[in-house]
Formats: structure tokens, C-alpha cells, sequence
């Protein structure tokens, strides 16, 4: 956010800035144990358009981090990240390339939100049927990683048919939503990308609406 507030602008300057303070972030994850990189990648970016934009929110934070992530990082290393690498061999867009069409997975984790609580669904569901929304249709190169072109058309499968049975208030949702959980753990699957992109939906969502 400082990073952002400092330049003013979506300027490649800025861009090579944020891929800066994202490597050192990744490192100190790592050095712990743990982190996604799609998740930090994500995060810095719609964090940098918010302090770019106060005031902005939904589609116009998403459009504004787009704009950034146009930029090359000038000062990225030239070994391919193995997200880059599943993104090249299956041809799927990535972190990068999601973030380069203005995140549109977050776009729709927003709107299924919306939908959720307008019908009264519990923030939990409305949270998880978000989730559920992203894993439908992401081409999740965690996944792809894991358990290849097949299995994350099957993943995709199994979160289409939780939302069909009526999303996870409902009974047969929850029971759809279990089995797909046991399934995932059986296989050693974990949808990271999507949860990434979820945590993206959950802040940009969090950000206060300034009255007009």
C-alpha cells in the first residue's frame, strides 16, 4: 500500500516494486513453513489498486490492478516458477494471467457473494459457495500440478455439482460438499489457486464503501 501511495500511479516503477516486496514476502513464508504465491501475488496487487484508488471498490479495484499487472517486472528472475511452468505446459492462464485480465474469478467470487446474502444465505455458505464459484471454472495450476488436465476437470465437476444441488445451506449441498472434501483429501488434491483468489474476493469486499 505505501509502495502504491509513494508512486501515485499503475507505472512499471511500481509494478517492479510490488514483484520486489512479493519475493522477500515469499521468502519469509517460506523460511516458516508454508504460503501460496498466487495468494501473496494476488493479495499485493489488489492492495497496491486499493491504496491507488480510495474510495474504490469491486470492479473498479480489480480493473485498477489489471492496469498494474500489465507491466513487466523488470526485476523478475528468469527461472520459471513452477506455476509458470504448469501454466505453459496445459496452456492455462495463471496467476498472472488472471491478474492481466483484471482478476475475473474474483469479479465472480463477488457476485456469487452478493447473491448469497440477497437470498439470506449465511455468511459461511454465501463464503463457501463463493469458493465453490472460483473451482467451478479456474484452471487452478495447483491442481493441474497435482492431478493433471483430468483431475482438475473432475475437482471442476464435483464444485459445480455442490452449487447445482443448491449451494452449501442446503442439505444436499452440504452432503455434495463433504463427499468433494473426502475426495480431495483421499486424492491429495488442494485447490490453492482457488483459494487464493477467494482471499483476494474476501478483501476486496472488505474494503469500505465511501458514501457518494
Amino acid at each position: 500500500a505505501a509502495a502504491a501511495r509513494r508512486t501515485g500511479r499503475a507505472t512499471p516503477e511500481l509494478r517492479a516494486e510490488l514483484g520486489s516486496i512479493g519475493r522477500c514476502t515469499e521468502h519469509s513464508v517460506a523460511l516458516t513453513g508454508g504460503g501460496h504465491r498466487g495468494a501473496l501475488w494476488a493479495l499485493g496487487l489488489l492492495v497496491a489498486a486499493a491504496a491507488l484508488d480510495p474510495g474504490a471498490h469491486g470492479p473498479e479495484v480489480t480493473a485498477t490492478a489489471k492496469r498494474i499487472a500489465a507491466h513487466a517486472d523488470r526485476r523478475a528472475p528468469r527461472r520459471p516458477s513452477r506455476g509458470s511452468s504448469v501454466s505453459a505446459k496445459y496452456g492455462a492462464a495463471g496467476a498472472r494471467g488472471e491478474a492481466r485480465a483484471g482478476f475475473p474469478h474474483v469479479r465472480r467470487a463477488l457476485d456469487a457473494l452478493a447473491a448469497a446474502r440477497s437470498a439470506g444465505v449465511p455468511e459461511p455458505c454465501a463464503r463457501l459457495d463463493a469458493l465453490l464459484t472460483i473451482m467451478s471454472t479456474l484452471q487452478d495450476t495447483e491442481l493441474l500440478y497435482t492431478g493433471g488436465p483430468h483431475g482438475l476437470r473432475h475437482v471442476q465437476a464435483g464444485a459445480r455439482g455442490v452449487l447445482e444441488a443448491g449451494g452449501t445451506s442446503t442439505r444436499a449441498g452440504r452432503s455434495g460438499l463433504a463427499a468433494l472434501d473426502d475426495d480431495l483429501h483421499a486424492r491429495g488434491w488442494s485447490p490453492g489457486g482457488s483459494g487464493a483468489l477467494l482471499a483476494g474476493a474476501l478483501f476486496v469486499d472488505a474494503l469500505p464503501v465511501t458514501p457518494v
